[in-house]
C-alpha cells in the first residue's frame, strides 16, 4: 500500500502482542495497524451518531440532563439494565454472551 509512512511507538508488550497476532494472521504488522484503526474509526462515527440520535430525540421530547438521570435510576433500580438482555446490534457480534438468550 502506497501513502504516507507514520512513525508511532508502542509500550514493549503491546508490540508483542500486535507481532504475535500478525503472524497468526499471516499478514504485516501495518496491515494489522491499519484495520485496528479503520475499526475504531468506525466504532467511534457510529458511536456518534448514536450520541446524535438520543440528543435530537431528548430535545424533540423536551427532555433535561436531570430527566434522563432520573431514567437511568429508575431502570436500574427495576433491574433491566443486565448484560442477559443486552441486545447485540452489530452483525459481527462475537460472543454469544450478549445477545438476547
Amino acid at each position: 500500500m502506497s501513502g504516507p509512512t507514520v512513525h508511532i511507538s508502542f509500550q514493549e508488550e503491546l508490540l508483542c502482542q500486535i507481532d504475535d497476532v500478525a503472524r497468526m494472521e499471516s499478514r504485516s504488522c501495518s496491515e494489522l495497524i491499519r484495520e485496528a484503526a479503520r475499526l475504531y474509526l468506525e466504532r467511534k462515527r457510529r458511536w456518534q451518531g448514536l450520541f446524535d440520535l438520543g440528543s435530537k430525540a431528548g430535545a424533540k421530547a423536551k427532555l433535561t440532563e436531570a430527566d434522563l438521570a432520573a431514567e437511568i435510576k429508575a431502570v436500574r433500580k427495576r433491574g433491566k439494565a443486565t448484560r442477559g438482555s443486552a441486545i447485540c446490534m452489530s452483525d459481527s457480534c462475537a460472543t454469544s454472551r450478549w445477545r438476547r438468550r
